[in-house]
């Protein structure tokens, strides 16, 4: 059955629970975007799709009626509880899967039994309402290290749907952006203002896609990740001294093209960075091998 605003108030009042503000609960309650964003991930009967912080289940339901497996992960104990008994059927069945906690073990790493599921598969996609608290670590994480991970359909803060598709030059071009295009292709797929939740957030919503490309820009994103990480730690600061200071680099040194010791990161493309980062390699920098 559609959960209503009514609805979730009434299961949650229940249970003696109420949203909290700590974890970043906000309700996702237009029905119309909620199939939005199922639509956008091109779901098929069978897929596996993973779910952080599913809360009442408002996308939950959405996805199970489409016929795909779906593996959740929700830190409140009150709304885990409430999703064991809703979801019984499902669970039974082996549609659902609930796992309890934390989806991040620290900023560089998921929850362990979220990547005992994970790794094996063969494919899987995350599709969800997003806590804006873990959104940015966890999406860095699937981009580096899952790539049997192939979309992320997601609905996030607007500046973080902002950093993960800024361009070169852009106020929100940094880490996240590179990471993502080096692995993926973004898209948007709706803003969504506040009144499209509850309790209505301070700040305005979007959703977004990452669809995972079938090459990535280079085998070892993780090195491209570290060392841009390095450079966007003085973002205004010319490449030359942040090579110097970083990575012992000294003139005369040869650029790649298009750039030169005065040039700043925030104005170079992915690749560009990847070249940088070959040459610096490949000049006895201290980066550590890129293949």
């Amino acid at each position: 059955m559609r959960q209503t605003l009514t609805s979730i108030k009434d299961l949650l009042a229940s249970r003696g629970l109420a949203p909290k503000k700590s974890l970043g609960q906000n309700f996702l309650v237009d029905h119309n975007l909620v199939k939005k964003l199922a639509d956008a991930a091109e779901l098929k009967q069978g897929d596996v799709v993973l779910e952080i912080g599913p809360g009442t289940g408002v996308l939950t339901d959405e996805l199970l009626s489409r016929g795909v497996r779906v593996i959740a992960c929700e830190l409140d104990d009150g709304l885990a509880a409430l999703l064991d008994e809703r979801l019984a059927d499902a669970k039974q069945s082996g549609h659902f899967r609930l796992i309890k906690g934390d989806c991040l073990d620290g900023k560089r790493a998921l929850n362990p039994t979220l990547r005992e599921i994970l790794l094996p598969l063969s494919a899987f996609k995350l599709v969800a309402n997003l806590p804006y608290g873990c959104a940015t670590p966890l999406m860095t994480n699937l981009l580096l290290d899952y790539p049997n991970c192939s979309g992320l359909f997601v609905t996030v803060q607007k500046e973080v749907a902002d950093r993960l598709g800024a361009k070169p030059g852009s106020k929100d071009y940094g880490p996240l952006s590179i990471i993502a295009s080096a692995t993926a292709s973004v898209k948007p797929i709706a803003k969504l203002p506040p009144e499209c939740f509850w309790p209505r957030p301070d700040v305005t919503s979007a959703m977004c896609s990452a669809t995972r490309l079938a090459t990535p820009l280079t085998p070892n994103v993780h090195a491209l990740a570290d060392f841009v990480q390095s450079l966007f730690e003085q973002r205004r600061k010319q490449i030359g001294g942040v090579l110097r200071d970083r990575f012992d680099v000294r003139e005369p040194f040869a650029y790649p093209d298009g750039m030169d010791s005065k040039t700043r990161a925030e104005n170079l493309s992915a690749p560009q960075l990847l070249a940088l980062l070959l040459a610096v390699d490949a000049g006895g920098g201290r980066t550590g091998a890129v293949s």
